[in-house]
């Protein structure tokens, strides 16, 4: 079955450490509805570097991606219904979804 990624891009921080659990809350249980849709959820990015083409690093990333799901589904349509349903969203995310390409001699 094919897979894909969500990339979490964006969204505001909680106003209150209660805010914060609420969210967290209804994430964990949409996380938990997908089942066995869920290939690798819920993986958050933090301390981003970026590297050169000429080798220098700087601090920070060049988008705004805070972290990444994977996700089976049947098409590119099933994925988009899934990534729709997902509660950050409602904290002024965005959300995109890339079909994952099978590299040969991959897994």
């Amino acid at each position: 079955m094919p897979q894909f990624v969500i990339v979490y891009l964006g969204g505001e921080k909680p106003a209150s450490a209660e805010e914060g659990q609420q969210h967290m809350a209804k994430y964990m249980q949409w996380l938990g509805a997908l089942g066995d849709a869920a290939v690798s959820p819920a993986n958050p990015l933090k301390n981003t570097q970026t590297v050169s083409a000429d080798g220098s690093v700087r601090e920070g990333g060049s988008c705004a991606m805070s972290g990444y799901t994977v996700i089976q589904a049947q098409t590119m349509d099933a994925a988009l219904a899934i990534a729709k349903e997902c509660p950050f969203l409602d904290v002024g995310g965005s959300l995109e979804v890339s079909e994952l390409m099978q590299m040969p001699g991959g897994k």
